[in-house]
């Protein structure tokens, strides 16, 4: 494993790509993502958008780490579509990223070679198409504690310029923050001095 660092590759917004071969068009779809609901969202929208497609194949990388990821072939010949589109977003050295590639079969059957191209060229447009940006590795932590405790957080919050989330303020209150990884165990001792206070973590961004 590489060192570890606290930044990472991805892109800026969703982005599109186009290849085609022989009739066959391979409509790509490319968007930051953070967690597997958000990407089960973006495959329901494309389905939806796209039902008299053939094939849905997709590959996505969730963190920095080059092992939580997971690849689709959607009933192309294995490996033949899931493998390269990943294969892409690993040579633009992205992480937090789903690609998905929509086929419309063209009638000529293209072979597994044929469908490789097809399926890491449409891949590779539609990252080529998108703007890559460099962003802080962040934990996302959901903060409970009593509202006489306010204070003390909301100062703490203000002092680390912990981006907020999401707030809600009320005799217990709820504040999710972001923090960047190489600040966690600091922010965390802080915090965990408060009495009463209590931290829970919820994902990597």
């Amino acid at each position: 494993m590489s060192e570890i660092t606290d930044t990472y590759r991805t892109l800026s917004e969703r982005s599109e790509g186009l290849y085609k071969d022989r009739g066959s068009k391979f409509h790509a779809y490319a968007w930051p993502v953070h967690r597997e609901d958000e990407i089960k969202k973006h495959l329901a929208f494309l389905r939806k958008e796209h039902r008299a497609a053939r094939h849905h194949c997709y590959a996505w990388c969730l963190g920095r780490y080059p092992e939580h990821f997971r690849v689709n072939d959607d009933g192309e010949p294995s490996g033949s579509a899931g493998k390269p589109i990943l294969g892409q977003i690993r040579s633009f050295e992205l992480a937090h990223v789903l690609v998905v590639v929509v086929r419309y079969f063209g009638g000529t059957k293209l072979g597994v070679p044929g469908l490789i191209a097809a399926y890491r060229g449409a891949a590779a447009d539609a990252i080529r198409q998108a703007e890559i940006v460099e962003r802080m590795v962040e934990n996302v932590y959901e903060i409970h504690f009593g509202y006489e405790r306010m204070n003390d957080i909301m100062h703490l919050v203000k002092e680390a310029q912990l981006p907020r989330l999401k707030q809600a303020f009320e005799l217990q209150c709820r504040l999710t923050v972001a923090i960047r990884l190489k600040d966690v165990s600091r922010i965390i001792g802080l915090l965990e001095k408060f009495d009463g206070v209590e931290i829970h973590y919820t994902y990597q961004r």
